[in-house]
């Protein structure tokens, strides 16, 4: 089993927001930090296709995250933020709170499957979150691994190959419906975990389309289902 991080495993809004308004805070700036984040977030998925597509070279998601949040607080008109309070804006995407079903559900999946993340998240911003959040995972699997970023389909499957499985004996599970849509493309079966509060305040829950073939609750629910 693979997951997805940001979002399905972590709460990065919530985190993101509250590290915008400390730091905002301490520079003297007031703002929508939930509506920032938003908008930092929003520029995500754009900017790694056009990574996939070879039109901009490739490099980390720190410094794509950094290029985002500058575009951010350029459009914003927030240039009271220097660049060691920028640093620390993007460093906050390493210190992100698992939601709280990710701990407990993990550790049962993990009593009776291979678990990994598969995540557009450096490897060492992974490493950060799974000690930090102390997540009961197997390995660590970043789509830096290959120079690329998730919807390629090689990052798919590079995971298979890696943990020595065929695309089928793959389960693929995240909250965003373009990622397991890509995972299924690639070959991989696919779990859905709506999350609710990853959308936001007042955003609908995007429907479960036919083609998922799993859906769960939280984690610990899906290590129900998968139960022998």
């Amino acid at each position: 089993m693979v997951f997805d991080v940001f979002g399905t495993v972590v709460d990065w809004r919530t985190g993101v927001a509250g590290e915008f308004e400390r730091v905002g805070t301490r520079v003297g700036v007031q703002a929508d930090w939930l509506g920032l984040t938003t908008a930092w977030r929003s520029r995500y998925p754009p900017t790694l296709l056009r990574v996939v597509s070879g039109e901009v070279p490739w490099r980390s998601l720190d410094a794509l995250h950094r290029m985002m949040l500058d575009e951010v607080l350029t459009e914003h008109d927030l240039t009271e933020f220097t660049d060691t309070d920028r640093a620390e804006l993007v460093n906050a995407w390493h210190r992100l709170s698992p939601w709280p079903d990710s701990r407990d559900g993990l550790s049962q999946l993990r009593e009776t499957h291979i678990t990994a993340t598969l995540s557009n998240g450096s490897t060492a911003l992974l490493i950060h979150l799974a000690r930090a959040g102390r997540l009961p995972l197997d390995t660590i699997l970043s789509a830096e691994l290959i120079h690329s970023y998730k919807p390629d389909p090689k990052v798919y499957l590079m995971a298979a190959e890696l943990l020595e499985v065929s695309p089928p004996r793959l389960l693929m599970t995240a909250c965003h419906l373009e990622d397991l849509r890509a995972a299924a493309d690639a070959g991989l079966r696919t779990a859905y975990i709506p999350r609710p509060l990853e959308w936001g305040p007042g955003h609908p829950v995007p429907p479960v389309p036919d083609w998922v073939d799993l859906t769960a609750t939280d984690i610990p629910d899906l290590a129900r289902r998968l139960a022998p």
